[in-house]
C-alpha cells in the first residue's frame, strides 16, 4: 500500500468512524477491489480496525476511535509510523498528514510514534550497483534499539576479516539500494556499520547517547560525500558546452555538477573519476567540449599520452582540419 494512501485511509477511519469499502474508493478515487485489499492489509499489519459485514457494516477502528486514535497500542504506533516514515520522501503532503496523525495519537505514544518515523532512511541511488534484496540479520532488533534508544552491543567483522566487539549508540538505520547501514554513535565520532557484517547483538539497558543536532538525513548526506570522495578522489574542474551536459551526466552520472554558469557559451561543472587513467579516457572524447581549468598533473599526462598514441597509430597530423 502506498504511504499516502495509509495515510488517508487512517484519517478516513478517524474522522468518519465507520467506511465502507465503495466510499473509501470513492474518496480515494481507487477501485473498491483496491480500497478493500488496502483495509485488508491494514487489518493485517496489526493496525486495529475490524470489518462488519451486512446491511449496515462497515471497516472502523477498535473501540470507535473518532477523535483520537486510542484505539492503537504503543506497539502499534510505533510498527505503523515505522512503515510510513521511510516512504514519505520529501512530499510535503504527505509530511503534513503525518504530522496531522501524530497529533491524534495518545500523549503516551507520540515520542516513540515520531523516534520510529525518523528511524529509517531509504536511499534510492546505488554505490554503482545492486546489493542484495533480501531482510539481513539482526534488522528488527536494530529497529527495536533505534526506536527505543537502547545502546547495543554489536559482534562485527570489519572489511578486513576482523571480527570485534563493539558497544555503539544506535541512532538510525539506511537502506541504499537494497544494502542496509546502522548509523550510531561512538567514542570515536558518527560511525556507520553495514549490517550483513553484524554477526550477533545484545541490547543493552543503557540509553543512547545522542548528539543534540544530530539529523539521519543530513548526517547520511555528509557519510555518502565522504565516501564518495574516498571513491573518486581524481577531481577535476572544467567548462563545458551547454549541449554537453545531457552525455556527461549520462558519462559520469552523479559525480558531475555544475558549480556556477561560465560565460554565454560555457557551464562550470565539477568531475570525479576513480583514477587519473579513468578521468583522462572519459573526458578525451569529448575533445574541445570540456576545457580543464584544474587538473592533477597526472590527468594532464594522461591525456597528452592518449593523444600522441592515437596520433602515432591513426597518422593524424594535429594540425591538420577535421569534418565533426
Amino acid at each position: 500500500m502506498r504511504a499516502d494512501r495509509l495515510l488517508s485511509l487512517l484519517m478516513l477511519l478517524q474522522t468518519k468512524g465507520k467506511v465502507t469499502a465503495s466510499f473509501v474508493a470513492s474518496e480515494l478515487e481507487i477501485s473498491e477491489r483496491t480500497a478493500r485489499r488496502d483495509l485488508e492489509a491494514l487489518m493485517m499489519s496489526g493496525v486495529p480496525i475490524y470489518s462488519q459485514p451486512g446491511r449496515g457494516g462497515g471497516w472502523q477502528l477498535i473501540g470507535d476511535a473518532t477523535t483520537d486514535l486510542t484505539g492503537l497500542s504503543s506497539n502499534e504506533a510505533t510498527a505503523m509510523f515505522l512503515a510510513v516514515g521511510p516512504l514519505l520522501g520529501d512530499d510535503p503532503s504527505l509530511r503534513s498528514g503525518l504530522l496531522k496523525l501524530l497529533s491524534a495519537l495518545p500523549e503516551p505514544f507520540r515520542v516513540e510514534a515520531q523516534a520510529a518515523t525518523d528511524a529509517i532512511k531509504v536511499d534510492d541511488a546505488g554505490w554503482g550497483r545492486l546489493g542484495p534484496s533480501k531482510k539481513p540479520a539482526f534488522l528488527d532488533e536494530l529497529t527495536t534499539a533505534v526506536v527505543g534508544g537502547k545502546q547495543v552491543d554489536l559482534t562485527y567483522t570489519d572489511r578486513e576479516g576482523n571480527q570485534s566487539q563493539r558497544v555503539v549508540h544506535p541512532l538510525g538505520l539506511v537502506t541504499k539500494r537494497g544494502v542496509w547501514y546502522l548509523v550510531s554513535n561512538t567514542p570515536k565520532g558518527i560511525r556507520t556499520f553495514r549490517l550483513s557484517r553484524v554477526s550477533g547483538i545484545k541490547e543493552l539497558d543503557a540509553p543512547v547517547e545522542r548528539p543534540s543536532d544530530f539529523d539521519l538525513e543530513a548526517e547520511w548526506e555528509r557519510i555518502v560525500s565522504e565516501m564518495e570522495t574516498r571513491r573518486m578522489p581524481v577531481r577535476v574542474t572544467a567548462t563545458i558546452r551547454p549541449d554537453l551536459v545531457g552525455p556527461m551526466r549520462w558519462i559520469f552520472g552523479r559525480h558531475v555538477r555544475s558549480l556556477d554558469d561560465g560565460d554565454d557559451s560555457r557551464l562550470l561543472v565539477e568531475v570525479r573519476s576513480q583514477s587519473a587513467l579513468t578521468m583522462a579516457a572519459q573526458i578525451a572524447g569529448f575533445g574541445n567540449g570540456i576545457e580543464l581549468v584544474d587538473a592533477p598533473d597526472a590527468v594532464v599526462k594522461q591525456l597528452r599520452r592518449i593523444t600522441t598514441e592515437l596520433h602515432r597509430m591513426y597518422g593524424i597530423d594535429p594540425d591538420e582540419p577535421t569534418n565533426t
